[in-house]
C-alpha cells in the first residue's frame, strides 16, 4: 500500500529572493517595532541592573564582610538580622571563595591572642585575635565575629563591639571598629 504525499516544493534557501509570483511578506508595523525595542529597554535595563547589584555587593568584595553587606556579620532586618552564628561562603577577591563563620555573642573569655565567645543559645567558640583586635574588649562585652577556619583553629578577621542586626529608627547596627 502507498501513501499519496502532498505535491514538492522548491526548495527554498534562508535569504533567497521569493519565487515568482509569491506576494511578499508584510514587515513588522510601526507598533509592533515599538513594542519589541520597548520589551529590549526592560531587558536591557534589569541585566543592567543585576549586574550592578552583582558587582556592588559587599560579599563580593569586603574581607571582612558578612551576610547581608555589614562588615562584621549579618545586617538589616529580619532573616541574618537574628542570626546568632553560622557559616556562608564569600569571595576571596582573587577569584577564589572562602568560607566564614560569623557569631555573635558574649566574651566569656579574653587575652592578647584569643577570645571566646558565647551565643545566647549556649554556642561557644574560641578564636585567635590579634592585640589590636583585644584592644578595648572585656568580658562581658557583646561582639560579632568574623573568623575564617583552617583544621580546628578560627582565626578573626573582625571583631565587633555591639550587635550588629537592625537598630530602631532603620540603622545598620555598630560600625566594625577592629579589623585585620
Amino acid at each position: 500500500m502507498t501513501t499519496p504525499q502532498a505535491p514538492s516544493t522548491p526548495d527554498r534557501t534562508w535569504g533567497a529572493a521569493p519565487a515568482p509570483g509569491t506576494p511578499p511578506r508584510a514587515g513588522w508595523s510601526p507598533g509592533k517595532k515599538i513594542a519589541a525595542g520597548a520589551v529590549a529597554a526592560v531587558i536591557v535595563a534589569g541585566g543592567g541592573a543585576a549586574v550592578w547589584a552583582a558587582s556592588s555587593s559587599s560579599a563580593a568584595t569586603g574581607t571582612a564582610a558578612g551576610p547581608g553587606g555589614m562588615n562584621g556579620g549579618p545586617g538589616g532586618s529580619g532573616g541574618l538580622g537574628s542570626a546568632l552564628h553560622g557559616e556562608y561562603v564569600s569571595s576571596d577577591g582573587n577569584g577564589g571563595y572562602v568560607t566564614k563563620l560569623m557569631q555573635t555573642g558574649e566574651v566569656t573569655e579574653l587575652s592578647a591572642t584569643s577570645l571566646t565567645a558565647k551565643s545566647d543559645d549556649g554556642f561557644s567558640k574560641t578564636y585567635t585575635i590579634t592585640s589590636a583586635q583585644a584592644t578595648g574588649l572585656a568580658t562581658g562585652d557583646t561582639i560579632t565575629v568574623v573568623a575564617t577556619e583552617s583544621g580546628t583553629t578560627a582565626t578573626a578577621t573582625s571583631v565587633t563591639e555591639g550587635q550588629t542586626g537592625a537598630q530602631p529608627g532603620g540603622g545598620q547596627g555598630t560600625p566594625p571598629t577592629r579589623t585585620g
